[in-house]
């Protein structure tokens, strides 16, 4: 078997030995003589997995002792809601910034339901103008004082931009961010931000699982029309396990962070994302057969698009790349062009061996 280099946005590569111990302990689990996807989620075995998982997330984001972290399902585009019903029960007024695909759905989720409560979406500042290719400059926002909350994408996997600064406090406005693609790349200060919500399938595990982690203050206060399934509280009281949960994506969530901390936590594997992204932006911007589309000081370390100053050469690109073992090189069809994502789990030398197919083809086909 050979394994390819795969550089999808998600579902994304995941670690190779993490792979190879889900794969021995498929059959056969911690001493239970069934699969991991076949123990009760009400067994002592499983609430220990549980608990591991979270207590390795929480040492190695070093999360607060007034946070909860919870794993849910619904993927991100279901916080684009539920976390309105959490966080809206007396202000209904959410301001946002524009800077992409995700940042546009969560708005247009935002503009159904706050208008019903009697509140309101503010955009606070947008990208749009240039298509999306930087982060606007915080002086240019335009914020309320008495919004409930500032919703940010803190990485935009299509768009491929990525914030280099977290927004300062106004008042008592709450950030949320959502950093699915990401999350656990690099060290955050989770205390700036009062709400965290990312879908696990980039550097987490497979997909199936959110991870939300959420200030102790902002819990217990949901709308009275909230679905129970929804509500944060419940979720946090069940330590995630009100329901059946995702067993098998907390587990290997649970070993993929094991993996992490191998490495030497999100300050070792953060140095080596800088280094992967250097490699590829620095080609990219070394020569003129292909081009980076994002503004430099706005790029994303994990989502690198990128296209051919001559298009009508991307089919017989994407076709050699998969060819040659580099998989999943085509960009998000609501941009086109090329995309490659290089989560944690992408060795350095996917990316090297990206850029040396990339200087031959251009040397073919200039």
């Amino acid at each position: 078997m050979t394994r390819a280099f795969n550089f999808a946005a998600g579902p994304a590569t995941l670690p190779l030995e993490v792979l190879q111990q889900a794969q021995a302990e498929m059959l056969e689990w911690q001493g239970t003589g069934c699969s991991v996807m076949e123990v009760s989620h009400r067994g002592k075995q499983f609430e220990a997995c549980n608990a591991e998982a979270e207590q390795d997330l929480r040492d190695l984001l070093a999360i607060p002792s007034n946070y909860k972290v919870l794993f849910l399902q619904g993927g991100a585009s279901m916080q684009w809601a539920q976390f309105l019903f959490n966080l809206c029960g007396s202000n209904p007024n959410g301001d946002y910034i524009l800077t992409g695909e995700w940042t546009n759905r969560a708005v247009a989720e935002a503009r159904k339901l706050l208008p019903l409560w009697g509140g309101s979406v503010n955009i606070v500042a947008s990208s749009e103008d240039r298509n999306y290719s930087y982060i606007p400059d915080e002086g240019s926002w335009k914020r309320r004082k008495d919004a409930n909350f500032l919703h940010i994408c803190s990485n935009e996997t299509i768009q491929g931009l990525e914030y280099n600064f977290i927004p300062e406090q106004l008042g008592d406005v709450t950030l949320v961010a959502d950093m699915s693609s990401h999350i656990v790349s690099r060290p955050v200060d989770v205390s700036r931000y009062g709400l965290i919500y990312a879908g696990a399938q980039k550097n987490i595990g497979p997909a199936g699982i959110t991870i939300v982690i959420v200030r102790d203050d902002l819990i217990g206060k949901a709308r009275p029309d909230t679905p129970r399934m929804f509500d944060y509280k419940l979720m946090a009281d069940n330590h995630s396990l009100l329901n059946t949960p995702p067993t098998f994506g907390i587990y290997l969530a649970g070993l993929v962070f094991k993996w992490l901390k191998r490495q030497g936590g999100v300050e070792a594997i953060e140095r080596k994302n800088i280094a992967k992204a250097e490699l590829l932006y620095g080609y990219l911007d070394s020569q003129d057969f292909y081009y980076a589309p994002v503004e430099k000081g706005s790029r994303s370390r994990m989502n690198v698009p990128f296209r051919l100053k001559d298009e009508s050469l991307n089919a017989k690109f994407l076709a050699e790349t998969e060819a040659a073992g580099l998989v999943a090189l085509k960009g998000h069809k609501a941009v086109g062009g090329m995309r490659a994502s290089i989560y944690n789990a992408m060795p350095m030398e996917g990316v090297q061996a990206l850029v040396a197919f990339m200087r031959d083809f251009a040397a073919r086909n200039g």
